[in-house]
């Protein structure tokens, strides 16, 4: 009987038999309370409880008068360290958007320090291009889900406009630049390989700063880059041909390792290894900026002398190709009837490219050093024109992005 818990309510009179019942004495008078709006009765009341019973209804009271696990010091600890945790993980998700959103400033300073100091790059192997490459191309493989894929199939024009303009507008605009500035056949090689590359990754972040559809960026660079294992060395052996020897079948060897495979694997750890993606998603891109200014200093300090020499004429052509791809890609979306945030994507995917694809099949199908060059200077280029473009669509109002 001494272990009963006694919850005594004053609401229900006190029976002189529930006295009996639990060994109780009654005393002439009994003290109420008030506790946190619960009115109970005190446990100073003059009743003779047992020793257990006064224990457990210490705890009774103790947990009605709003005492909770949280104001005990343990439980504080705790919340701190997740606090803690969630902050280090935030910091770190800050630092990786600053890096990404600075993108052309890095990858200018990477090809000045390679054309200043070409030593500075003299530790970079063909085999870490292949590596950041691959990795580069692993973190975009892991920005796809299956809903993206699902939300492909709600813009199939939008898509399949994008994916037109990207393997058209590019390639021709590159050929005809070419001949119109009467490049070198190692320049205009390179000028065309690099118009037949897929959209780069960098065009994802550039779309988010000009309020573009963002989704719809990220499923036309993914199918851009599946497709570049058949279009890219097609085109490049089709237009390049009578300026080079083109190794088609290499092209087509060489892009799937560096490119489908890594954006497959990366999408499907994304599908089945969700916190590992959690993990280092936020690396990813940092990375990807930093492999992209370093491949591209490389390929500016190797053909430093050279560029010295008449690198006006390849930034000329570099900077009509990506104007025309950037105006194109607009003015086509818009004449599809296409919405104004739909044709910025269109317009930033089609006038940016994954030049350090075009560095690496350079590199390893072209004999002649100086075709990686063209490749190197657009993605200066296109990083710069395409952040100021993006700097002027974001001071757009709502009401502009409209239809």
């Amino acid at each position: 009987m001494a272990s009963s818990v006694v919850s005594l309510s004053l609401t229900t009179p006190l029976k002189a038999n529930s006295f009996r019942k639990y060994n109780l004495t009654p005393l002439p008078s009994l003290r109420r309370i008030s506790c946190c709006s619960t009115r109970e009765i005190s446990l100073k009341s003059r009743l003779a409880l047992p020793a257990t019973c006064k224990q457990r209804r210490s705890v009774e009271l103790f947990t009605r008068c709003g005492v909770s696990s949280n104001d005990f010091p343990a439980e504080k600890e705790k919340e701190k360290e997740k606090e803690k945790e969630r902050s280090f993980g935030e910091w770190v998700e800050f630092l990786g958007e600053a890096v990404s959103t600075a993108f052309p400033v890095w990858v200018s300073l990477g090809c000045l320090l390679g054309l200043v100091k070409p030593s500075a790059f003299n530790w970079v192997t063909p085999d870490l291009t292949i590596i950041g490459l691959t990795v580069t191309m692993l973190g975009m493989g892991m920005t796809l889900t299956l809903d993206d894929l699902r939300g492909a199939l709600k813009m199939p024009k939008e898509l399949f406009a994008g994916f037109l303009l990207q393997y058209s507008v590019m390639p021709l605009s590159a050929y005809l630049v070419s001949k119109l500035l009467n490049l070198p056949s190692h320049y205009a090689a390179g000028l065309i390989l690099v118009g037949c590359c897929p959209g780069g990754t960098a065009s994802n972040i550039v779309t988010y700063i000009a309020r573009g559809n963002v989704a719809l960026s990220v499923l036309m660079t993914a199918a851009s880059t599946l497709s570049a294992v058949i279009m890219t060395p097609l085109l490049t052996a089709k237009l390049a041909k009578q300026y080079v020897a083109v190794d088609a079948l290499g092209l087509v060897k060489s892009t799937l390792q560096v490119v489908l495979l890594p954006v497959l694997a990366g999408a499907f750890m994304n599908q089945y290894f969700q916190r590992v993606v959690k993990f280092v998603t936020p690396l990813m891109a940092p990375i990807a900026v930093g492999t992209v200014a370093i491949l591209c200093g490389t390929a500016i300090g190797q053909n430093a002398s050279a560029i010295l020499a008449s690198g006006k004429q390849v930034v000329m052509a570099c900077v009509l190709l990506h104007a025309s791809g950037f105006l194109f890609g607009y003015l086509f979306s818009r004449l599809l009837r296409i919405d104004v945030a739909s044709s910025r994507t269109v317009s930033i995917e089609v006038g940016m490219q994954n030049s350090v694809l075009g560095l690496v099949l350079a590199a390893e199908h072209f004999g002649n050093p100086l075709t990686a060059v063209p490749c190197a200077v657009s993605s200066v280029c296109h990083s710069i024109i395409g952040s100021v473009l993006a700097g002027v669509w974001r001071r757009s109002s709502p009401k502009q992005l409209e239809d």
